[in-house]
């Protein structure tokens, strides 16, 4: 689920943009009226998108936008001729007056795009440390020195044993050790 946080200078706005899109199935984190208080909030998340007037009690949008933490997307909704003006990465404008349906299109891309860059980040490979590596070739010597398997073998029947007992590849490494010394 991503995090969302309404932001518009007046808490009318807020509240409507926020029930339009709990209405379509999101979820909102937080309301606020001024750039201060969504920062605040951002601060205390990972990720997620920020849906904003141009013109907050305290900032702009743009000045909101340089003071998110890393991870954060900014949605701005303002006048076409004021959009103009709003650009760079993860900032999208949209056009007043209003569509619903583009407003929750466009969030919902974004927070599509935010699982997607989750999940990638999750399987991205883990790096094995030196202590890890030399773990997994011991093992794999003391494999193809005592059942005489070639490394590609041992390497397999370390990958199937440690599918098979649902452990990481270093612990069943260093189960075979303990095992076989």
């Amino acid at each position: 689920m991503t995090n969302i946080i309404v932001a518009f200078a007046r808490i009318d706005e807020a509240k409507s943009i926020k029930n339009i899109l709990v209405k379509n199935g999101m979820s909102v984190t937080a309301v606020c009226t001024s750039g201060a208080q969504a920062i605040s909030c951002a601060d205390e998340l990972n990720d997620g998108i920020i849906v904003s007037g141009y013109r907050l009690a305290d900032m702009v949008c743009m000045e909101l936008h340089r003071n998110l933490p890393i991870g954060f997307e900014l949605v701005v909704m303002a006048s076409q001729k004021i959009l103009s003006e709003v650009s760079g990465e993860g900032i999208i404008g949209l056009a007043m007056p209003l569509k619903v349906h583009e407003l929750v299109s466009t969030v919902g891309m974004m927070s599509q795009n935010m699982v997607k860059r989750r999940k990638k980040l999750r399987e991205k490979p883990r790096v094995r440390s030196d202590e890890e590596s030399a773990v997994i070739s011991k093992a794999k010597a003391l494999l193809m020195e005592r059942n005489n398997m070639t490394e590609d073998e041992a390497h397999r029947y370390l990958q199937k044993r440690s599918m098979d007992n649902a452990t990481s590849l270093v612990e069943t490494a260093q189960m075979v050790l303990s095992v076989m010394i």
